[in-house]
């Protein structure tokens, strides 16, 4: 029974982390970042994109097609000029409420 109750508690605890993981800005930016002017460079790596804002994290995410928001891990979203990178600018729209 012991080795069934650690198996139960592991399982828990990584579902716990594991929820961590959710990205928190799937749907739109923080409130207070709606309608935020935000400017950066771009390398073109995910295509065209919709929209996006700067997170207080400082990853941009950008939005696809159908609304939601993906965080660039890549790099290919930058504060600062480089090869391969052209200048974006715009605003994040209307926040979804969450923090």
């Amino acid at each position: 029974m012991k080795v069934s109750a650690l198996a139960a508690a592991a399982a828990v605890g990584t579902a716990l982390l594991l929820g961590g993981c959710v990205d928190e800005y799937a749907y739109g930016p923080p409130v207070g970042y709606a309608s935020v002017d935000y400017v950066g460079y771009y390398d073109g790596y995910y295509g065209p994109y919709d929209y996006g804002f700067w997170a207080p994290s400082g990853y941009f995410y950008y939005s696809d097609r159908n609304g939601r928001f993906h965080r660039d891990v890549g790099g290919h979203f930058s504060h600062t000029a480089g090869q391969g990178f052209h200048a974006i600018s715009g605003r994040a729209r209307g926040s979804h409420g969450h923090h």
